[in-house]
């Protein structure tokens, strides 16, 4: 019997801890995802969190801790899946607000489909294939140093204020602009550069790395560097839409923008298209294999003794429990709209079940290979939004095109889908951290479905507040500080174009021939044994965010790149403390400036003024920004690299 075999894991303490946290950093990734299109884990500074209340109860272990960041990144991955879609409504007009019972009911479903649909897999990508998990694994490495956990903590809280002060004089008293960025007329051409002074967007690419930082920043060199000045170069004068901008006087930034809008953007769907159907085909027997284990538990011996380590929920609870959940999920499409149909609500249900757990699984596996916070999710919900809509289209014939019916039908499969796959990812980097601490799978796994209980029901109303705070979409000279929301208007384009709206098919032709042969490098590199890889999503990510949301990201990785090798020659013990300090601070960091976007959030609703708190309109422009900025980059290197004393 394995030696964690007596200790106490959902214990009352633990899992009380799990809720609050899964509530919190909920709200903070919504914030984070809305306004950069990408989110990051948050198991490590979960488990620090849980470590440093924890110590303080007379009796506390690792796998409590372990259970406390099960739940917490649970509710941290449901929030990626809720606003990659749900704002897309939003957007096609479809809801003027979150209502609290449809965002509930949606991510609810979707989230606690991803855990049942997951259980069958770990056995088969953690045992057997003895994938990475990155975040996992990084995880039960800070659970099994945290005998002294206050550092960690101290560090966590720092950087959280600091992040939140930063947030404060930008977004809130306006002291200096939250971008500093140029650009030119070149000709016919458009020379463009600028970035965003956000610390949590250099924390998301210290969080990911040199490797992804770079093709994310690849990604947008594409667009901005290459494709609109070739568009603009070709059409400045010709597009009627660019003309009449120009004619009235709009600045080269604008129309750089507004080409970026309407055409260039869609190269990243393509990109992204390509990459989320090439994820399926390469894990293939992973799937298989996947099915095959929880086929294989159904039929053991149940007089057969099993170690509490591979104890995962019995297979008949996990099929009783999906189908349960089917049931709803066909009386929610049906109540879509009366034109929908019993034949049609059929149908989506039927394709909702087969492509989440098609999706769910693609994400686990990939989750396994780059981590969570480069799960293929966008790629995932955009091949699924295709798929319906077309399908919404052959089946609902013109009715379809009537208003925003058939897209939203489109999206609300897509959104169950989505919840499912983020799930997916997360659970299986928790249950990789679980295998290597010895606990016990299916307190994991019931864990993990509080945890996705414990987010939703914030859900509606932090997204009802950020909408009413900023807005939702392309920013406007009402919402000038807008959230982006890049993947909900890309689902949205997506879900409208097939329906009649009309999508720039011939850009997303050119993505989807880019996507492919950055597949093809990537594949090369892997046949050469190379250390860098080219995942497609990662540079299709960056092809479709504004560039300056790209070039933080990338300063970020370098960060990373530096601080490693920095540490690279030091004992294995000191190595393992920077490393750890340096993702606490980038995890403090986010934490801070999401939590304070969202309290800045209520005075602004409640005065009806997005400039409420302001003491002045930007003065100094983005400068400040930048010296902070860097001056953060020199403290997040020097807090990782420093010797201990």
């Amino acid at each position: 019997m394995n030696r964690s075999a007596e200790l106490p894991q959902l214990t009352a303490k633990a899992v009380a801890l799990g809720i609050i946290l899964s509530m919190v950093l909920a709200g903070a990734n919504a914030y984070l995802g809305l306004f950069a299109g990408m989110t990051v884990s948050a198991s490590i500074p979960a488990a620090v969190i849980s470590m440093g209340v924890l110590r303080f109860f007379r009796e506390s272990n690792i796998l409590e801790n372990n259970i406390v960041q099960t739940a917490a990144s649970a509710g941290e991955s449901l929030a990626a899946g809720v606003i990659f879609t749900l704002p897309a409504l939003i957007i096609l007009g479809y809801w003027s607000v979150f209502d609290y019972w449809w965002v509930t009911i949606i991510a609810g479903l979707g989230g606690l489909l991803g855990v049942l649909f997951t259980i069958p897999l770990r056995r088969s990508l953690i045992v057997e294939e003895g994938l990475a998990y990155p975040e996992g694994t990084a995880t039960a490495e800070v659970l099994k140093v945290g005998e002294d956990p206050k550092t960690g903590v101290r560090q966590l809280a720092l950087a959280a204020v600091t992040g939140a002060l930063v947030k404060l004089g930008s977004s809130g008293l306006r002291l200096w602009s939250e971008t500093a960025q140029a650009a030119s007329f070149v000709g016919n051409g458009i020379a463009y550069i600028g970035t965003n002074v956000s610390p949590a967007l250099v924390s998301v690419g210290y969080i990911v790395g040199l490797n992804i930082a770079t093709l994310v920043c690849a990604g947008g060199a594409i667009s901005w560097f290459v494709a609109i000045p070739v568009y603009s170069a070709l059409y400045l004068d010709t597009d009627p839409v660019l003309v009449q901008m120009i004619a009235e006087g709009a600045g080269p930034v604008d129309v750089a923008f507004q080409i970026w809008t309407s055409e260039i953007r869609y190269l990243g769907v393509g990109a992204m298209l390509t990459g989320g159907i090439w994820a399926l085909v390469s894990m293939r027997r992973s799937l298989l294999s996947g099915v095959r284990s929880g086929l294989h538990q159904m039929s053991r011996d149940k007089s057969e003794l099993v170690d509490h380590t591979e104890q995962d929920t019995p297979m008949q609870l996990v099929l009783l429990g999906i189908a349960l959940f089917v049931i709803p999920i066909f009386f929610l499409y049906n109540n879509i709209h009366e034109s929908i149909g019993l034949g049609v609500s059929v149908t989506m249900t039927v394709v909702m079940v087969i492509a989440g757990f098609l999706f769910s699984s693609v994400a686990a596996y990939m989750a396994g290979l780059v981590g969570s916070s480069n799960n293929p999710i966008s790629g995932i919900t955009i091949a699924t939004i295709l798929f319906s809509s077309v399908l919404l289209l052959w089946l609902m014939g013109p009715s379809g095109r009537e208003g925003e019916i058939g897209p939203s039908a489109a999206i609300l499969i897509g959104a169950v889908v989505c919840c499912a796959a983020a799930i997916a990812g997360d659970n299986l980097q928790d249950l990789k951290a679980g295998h290597i601490l010895g606990a016990t799978p299916w307190k994991q796994q019931v864990m993990q479905g509080v945890g996705v209980v414990s987010a939703v029901l914030v859900m509606a109303p932090i997204l009802n507040l950020l909408l009413q705070a900023y807005g939702i979409g392309v920013p406007t000279e009402a919402r000038p500080n807008s959230l982006l929301a890049p993947q909900a208007m890309l689902m949205a384009s997506v879900a409208e174009g097939v329906f009649g709206a009309g999508l720039p098919w011939d850009m997303v032709g050119i993505g989807a021939i880019v996507g492919a042969g950055i597949i093809a490098i990537d594949e090369y590199l892997k046949r050469t044994g190379a250390k860098w890889h080219a995942p497609v999503l990662a540079v299709a990510v960056g092809i479709y965010l504004p560039l300056e949301l790209s070039i933080p990201i990338f300063l970020g990785g370098l960060i990373a790149h530096a601080v490693e090798r920095s540490l690279a020659v030091r004992p294995q013990a000191e190595r393992e403390r920077g490393m750890r300090l340096g993702m606490l601070t980038a995890a403090g960091l986010i934490t801070g400036e999401a939590l304070l976007g969202i309290l800045l959030a209520v005075p602004i609703v409640a005065s009806g003024r997005p400039d409420v708190l302001a003491v002045s309109d930007e003065p100094f422009g983005g400068t400040p920004g930048l010296v902070i900025v860097a001056a953060i980059g020199m403290w997040m290197y020097r807090s990782a690299s420093r010797k201990p004393a």
